[in-house]
């Protein structure tokens, strides 16, 4: 297994994935996002393939809340723009292994990949 755990930041969730798999003596690379180092196009494409966007955008998050997505009924070309400029959008962490991919903590899933 590839485990990539893609973050914005050491939240509860990323905290809880890393356990995750460190007790099950899995490796994984951490990939920190910040202003620097942005969501590439290819790999939001990536995980938006493998999740779809509904799973991967925080609904409840304050920036989804401030950009009035609902009201204004933005296409999910618009939506990735604004996922690549913000990255509060997004469930965190993102999980990926090869071309299968998770948003937020999802152990059941990640359980079938072992």
């Amino acid at each position: 297994m590839n485990i990539q755990i893609i973050t914005a930041g050491k939240g509860f969730e990323t905290q809880k994935a890393i356990r995750y798999f460190k007790e099950r003596r899995i490796s994984v690379q951490l990939v920190e996002l910040s202003k620097k180092r942005p969501l590439s196009q290819g790999e939001l494409d990536s995980v938006v393939r493998a999740i779809g966007m509904e799973q991967l955008i925080d609904q409840g998050s304050k920036a989804y809340k401030n950009l009035n997505i609902d009201y204004y009924g933005v296409t999910s070309e618009q939506t990735k723009k604004l996922i690549m400029q913000n990255t509060d959008l997004m469930k965190m962490p993102l999980v990926r292994n090869g071309r299968k991919a998770t948003a937020g903590y999802c152990p059941e899933i990640w359980s079938s990949w072992e």
